[in-house]
């Protein structure tokens, strides 16, 4: 028999249960044991879903409280000195929280958050553990095995899931004196034979252990440290399968393949080519996991074409083969079914994380049996679904594809060259040394969600809700001149999400009810899907942006969201290159752009913070991607006057290796995320010599603490040490949707106040 098994499910709940009692907790109104109530009664029933579907053997220890790698440092005891309690105490759900979102002046002294950054390429956000060289580790959090006999108690066939020992190094940082993570490992190490101990008593079979950077371009003395490794680890009992995915082996397939451990997963959604040199590389003993059914979209898996693989792997493997998901689940949404807004032929079109649990079950049963009643009507129906999607002519769109054809290389250039541009918007904008702004959106407090619910329900008129809308607007408006900011922003106060409002009004774009993803925390996305050729048909922001404009004389800045984050951040077709649909978008975006101009907006900022999300993770696909990626930004910015001012903002990434293609998209400002690094990420546009204007994001908005206005003044002048301050903005990491008024208030006056000490400080130096 093929058996089939998942690497992962989602944790927030098929109506993000995790995220509300999470937020309700850090209210006060759920107490701990609520909260543990409510992440048992989840497990419970994504294990029994998954078991309904067919999977076999059920991962344990997927579910996180906040994020998995952060699960891990506990685990390991990897925890900041700025968060541990007094004398030896074990670390608690409050340490956890903590070390995700930082914690007030009143308590502990204020410590800052650990930095987040994305998991791999996805839209996925992890805490970066912080290691020390003289790190020592301990098994300190219980909750995998706490997990393991939950499950078990059930009655399931568990396979518990934990990060590998080098991938869990390689998403680390280094803090204090350098030193060398590698070093780390002989220390490290111990902790998995305790962790594989413990889950042999505790009667586990296998154990999964993701070591997803074996897709990466490894340097060598971490392909050496593989096999170092693991040639200690086989000592130690269980079965062990070691899971790769969201790319190709490559280089690093032989290493992988001749790893001393029971089985391999790898990735044939998004690596299928690696397919037929791993057969001739497993040895005899060993089980190779196929990943059939994409972990990271919404599509239907076509079963025919998986199946083919499936049979052919069998033909060699036998009982060898396992068949599963490309990916953890993690980053697909829970339930299809509960989507009963969607027309008929596309949802037949999709499949969420349930679905594709029964997908991979199928397609085991199908190797196996084959004449199966089951099987034969399941083939039919994805034969079905196949020919309908590619035939169908809500996708293909002549006048959108005519248009991108005609698009001419100076289509996508400015009309001068930034050194003399800057110089006319500077005279028309007439702003200060250190001018301060936000990224964009403001509070979006219970009040306005329920009038955009409203609205969209029926219960008010389309008056009422406008009217409700522009008395938000004047609301923010109002806070930012008292509060005396430069550049102003309307709040954002319409807009449910940066990439589903704009999503909603462009064709070519279909929308769920139930279709959440975690981002980080109890932060969830609904990505938008594409399902065809996209195009906008009128204006989206331009009558909100005006009417901002009008209540103030200060500069309003027009808040649009880029092409490539458009395009991550939602589930993309899978008939058509990513480069097609983001330059489709990006000249619908481009119409907006001009469209703000004309009404007099003089700063139009275009969010790209996906911009390095999207980069290839090996680095001979980089530069494709870099081209197409920037061509899409300039087309987008690049059909208005000199005066006019474009902005974009990038969220946390590593600059280092994509600061030249950053500067080809030759945006007059970027606004980036910092804070959480110490304004380190800085440091790849002092070497480049970055030659914009940049405005390093100077306190973290995903912490609801509240920066000193001496915190904030220490880190624009370490900006200062790497940029000119004639090309210094100052801004908050990103936009402030989910804080409160309050600390928003508070932080927005600090940072205010700070920056007019730089100014006195600017002036008393002249």
């Amino acid at each position: 028999m093929v058996l089939a098994h998942n690497l992962g499910f989602p944790r927030i709940g098929r109506d993000r249960e995790l995220k509300k009692a999470q937020e309700a907790f850090w209210k006060g109104e759920l107490d701990e044991v609520g909260l543990r109530v409510v992440g048992q009664q989840l497990r419970t029933a994504h294990w029994q879903v998954q078991k309904d579907a067919g999977i076999e053997l059920l991962p344990v220890g997927d579910f996180a409280w906040y994020d998995q790698v952060l699960t891990h440092s506990l685990t390991f005891g990897v925890i900041p000195e700025r968060f541990r309690g007094h004398g030896n105490a074990k670390p608690t759900l409050q340490t956890l929280f903590a070390m995700a979102r930082g914690v007030s002046d009143s308590c502990r002294g204020g410590a800052h958050a650990q930095e987040m950054t994305k998991w791999f390429d996805t839209n996925y956000h992890y805490l970066v553990p912080e290691f020390t060289a003289e790190q020592q580790f301990e098994l300190s959090w219980e909750q995998l095995f706490e997990e393991v006999d939950e499950a078990k108690a059930l009655g399931y066939a568990v396979k518990p899931v934990v990060i590998g020992p080098l991938t869990y190094l390689w998403l680390g940082k280094t803090k204090g004196a350098e030193f060398d993570k590698l070093d780390l490992l002989e220390r490290l190490l111990p902790l998995y034979g305790q962790i594989f101990q413990r889950l042999a008593a505790q009667g586990v079979e296998w154990v999964q252990i993701d070591e997803p950077i074996l897709v990466l371009d490894l340097p060598q003395d971490w392909k050496n440290a593989f096999e170092r490794a693991y040639n200690l680890l086989q000592k130690d009992p269980l079965k062990k399968l070691v899971a790769t995915y969201f790319g190709d082996l490559e280089d690093n397939l032989g290493l992988a393949a001749g790893l001393p451990v029971d089985g391999l997963h790898i990735d044939l959604v998004r690596a299928p080519d690696q397919y037929p040199t791993i057969l001739d590389r497993m040895p005899a003993y060993k089980v190779l996991s196929l990943g059939l059914v994409n972990g990271r979209n919404v599509w239907r898996c076509n079963l025919e074409k998986a199946l083919e693989v499936a049979r052919h792997a069998h033909e060699r493997l036998g009982e060898r083969l396992w068949i599963a998901p490309s990916c953890s689940l993690l980053h697909s949404p829970v339930d299809l079914a509960r989507e009963d807004k969607l027309d008929a032929e596309l949802k037949s079109w999709l499949a969420f994380a349930v679905q594709k649990c029964q997908e991979v079950a199928l397609l085991a049963r199908a190797v196996s049996q084959p004449e199966a009643a089951e099987v034969v009507a399941a083939l039919a129906e994805s034969r079905a679904v196949q020919t309908s999607r590619a035939a169908s002519p809500r996708i293909h769109k002549p006048e959108v594809q005519a248009r991108l054809a005609a698009v001419l290389p100076a289509d996508s250039q400015r009309q001068s060259v930034f050194a003399e541009r800057i110089v006319k918007q500077r005279a028309g904008l007439n702003l200060p040394a250190f001018p301060t702004t936000t990224i964009g959106s403001f509070p979006q407090t219970p009040a306005i969600r329920l009038t955009r619910q409203s609205f969209k329900q029926g219960k008010i008129s389309k008056a009422e809700y406008i009217e409700a809308m522009h008395s938000e607007i004047h609301h923010a408006v109002q806070v930012q001149e008292h509060l005396g900011l430069d550049v102003l922003v309307h709040g954002e106060a319409e807009r449910n999400d940066m990439v589903e409002y704009f999503a909603e009004q462009l064709d070519g774009y279909a929308f769920t009810r139930f279709g959440w993803v975690q981002s980080y925390g109890s932060r969830c996305v609904k990505p938008a899907v594409i399902y065809g050729d996209l195009s906008r048909p009128k204006a989206m922001t331009v009558d909100w942006i005006e009417y901002a404009q009008s209540l103030t004389d200060k500069v309003m800045k027009g808040m649009l969201t880029g092409p490539v984050t458009m395009l991550m951040w939602s589930f993309p077709r899978e008939d058509v290159k990513r480069e097609v649909q983001a330059k489709q978008l990006a000249l619908a975006i481009r119409d907006e752009v001009v469209d703000l101009e004309a009404a007099g907006i003089k700063i139009v900022q275009i969010d790209e913070a996906a911009f390095r999300e999207g980069l290839p993770l090996r680095k001979a696909e980089w530069q494709h991607y870099l081209d197409w990626a920037t061509e899409a930004f300039r087309l987008t910015a690049s059909g208005v006057k000199d005066e006019t001012q474009i902005h974009t903002h990038m969220c946390y990434s590593e600059f280092n290796d994509v600061i030249e293609s950053i500067a080809a998209m030759d945006a007059d400002v970027i606004t980036i995320e910092t804070s959480r690094s110490d304004m380190e990420l800085l440091d790849a546009f002092e070497k480049f010599a970055y030659p914009n204007e940049i405005g390093p994001g100077v306190y973290d908005i995903h912490s609801p603490r509240v920066p000193s206005k001496e915190e904030i003044v220490t880190l624009l002048r370490k900006a200062a040490l790497r940029i000119p301050v004639e090309r210094l903005w100052v801004n908050p990491d990103c936009g402030l949707k989910t804080r409160a008024w309050p600390e928003t208030k508070a932080a927005l006056m600090n940072m205010v106040a700070a920056a007019h000490e730089l100014r006195n400080d600017l002036a008393a130096q002249a």
